[in-house]
C-alpha cells in the first residue's frame, strides 16, 4: 500500500542527531550537554510513539494486506537477528576475558610519567595470578536469585504462549489474563534483578569481570523492560478491541521478542 506523507522519518532522524550530539556534549562536560541529550531522547521516544500509532491506525483501517503483513514479519525477524548479534558481542567479550585471563597491558600514569604492567583483571605486576573470576571477586550464587529469575522468565514464556493460544481461539478474556500474567512476571523479574544489583558483591568498575557481567546482564535487563512495555501496549490495545484471530501481528511481534529475551537469559544463566 502507498502510505500518505508522514513527517516522522525526518523528525526521527533529527531527534536521533540531537540525542547523539547531546551525548557527546555531556561526555565532554560541555554546558547544557545533558539537557540536549534528554531533549533528543524525549523527541526520539515521542517519534516512536507517534509512528507506531500510525502503523496501528493503518492496521485498523485494513491497509495491512497479506503482503504488507509478510513484510512486517521480515522486518521483525531481521530486528531480532540484529539483537542476537548484539548479544554475541557481549558473550564474545566474556569468553575472551575468561579464556585468556593473563592478557597484559602497560598503563602509563600521565601525572608521574611512570609505566606499570597491569593485567586486564585489574592486578598489577606481570606475575599476577591469571585466574577467572579475578582474585578477590566473590561471584553471585547462581542458584539463588538468578535461578529464581530463570523460573520467572520460563513461566512468562508459557503465559504469553497461553495468551496467543486464547487469541487464536477467540477467547479475549483468556488473552487478557495471559497478558496480565506475562507483564506482571516481567515486572517481577526486573525488580529482583534491581535488588540483586544493589546487593552484588562486586562493582562495574575495576575489573573486566564486573564490566562484562554488568554489560551482558544489564542489557538483557533493559530488553526485559522494553519487552514488558511492548506487552503492556498489547494489553492496552486488547482492551481497546484491537487484534482478531486472523490479524494480530502486533501481538505476535511482542511474543517473538519475549521468547528471544527468554532464550538469551538461558544462555546468560548457563555461561555467566
Amino acid at each position: 500500500h502507498i502510505l500518505p506523507p508522514d513527517p516522522w522519518p525526518i523528525i526521527g532522524a533529527f531527534s536521533s542527531l540531537l540525542m547523539a550530539a547531546g551525548a557527546v556534549m555531556w561526555m565532554h562536560k560541555a554546558q547544557f550537554g545533558g539537557y540536549v541529550f534528554f531533549a533528543g531522547l524525549a523527541a526520539v521516544l515521542y517519534t516512536m510513539y507517534a509512528w507506531w500509532a500510525n502503523v496501528i491506525r493503518e492496521a485498523n483501517a485494513g491497509d495491512h494486506t497479506p503482503v504488507v503483513s509478510l513484510h512486517l514479519r521480515y522486518g521483525m525477524i531481521l530486528f531480532i537477528a540484529s539483537e542476537v548479534m548484539f548479544f554475541v558481542g557481549w558473550f564474545w567479550a566474556w569468553f575472551d576475558f575468561s579464556l585468556f585471563p593473563a592478557a597484559l597491558e602497560v598503563v602509563t600514569n600521565h601525572e608521574t610519567g611512570k609505566a606499570a604492567v597491569t593485567n586486564l583483571l585489574g592486578q598489577e605486576g606481570a606475575a599476577a595470578v591469571a585466574q577467572w573470576p579475578p582474585k578477590g571477586i566473590e561471584v553471585i550464587d547462581p542458584f539463588h536469585f538468578p535461578l529464581l529469575n530463570t523460573l520467572i522468565l520460563l513461566c512468562s514464556g508459557t503465559t504469553v504462549t497461553w495468551a496467543h493460544h486464547e487469541l487464536i481461539h477467540g477467547n479475549r478474556d483468556g488473552l487478557k489474563k495471559g497478558l496480565w500474567a506475562t507483564v506482571l512476571l516481567g515486572v517481577l523479574f526486573t525488580s529482583i534483578q534491581a535488588y540483586e544489583y544493589l546487593h552484588a558483591p562486586f562493582s562495574f568498575a575495576g575489573t573486566n569481570y564486573g564490566a562484562a557481567f554488568y554489560m551482558a546482564t544489564g542489557f538483557h535487563g533493559f530488553h526485559v523492560l522494553v519487552g514488558t512495555i511492548f506487552l503492556a501496549v498489547c494489553l492496552k490495545r486488547t482492551y481497546n478491541g484491537d487484534f482478531t484471530p486472523r490479524q494480530h501481528f502486533g501481538f505476535e511481534a511482542a511474543a517473538w521478542y519475549w521468547h528471544f529475551v527468554d532464550v538469551v537469559w538461558l544462555f546468560l544463566f548457563v555461561a555467566i
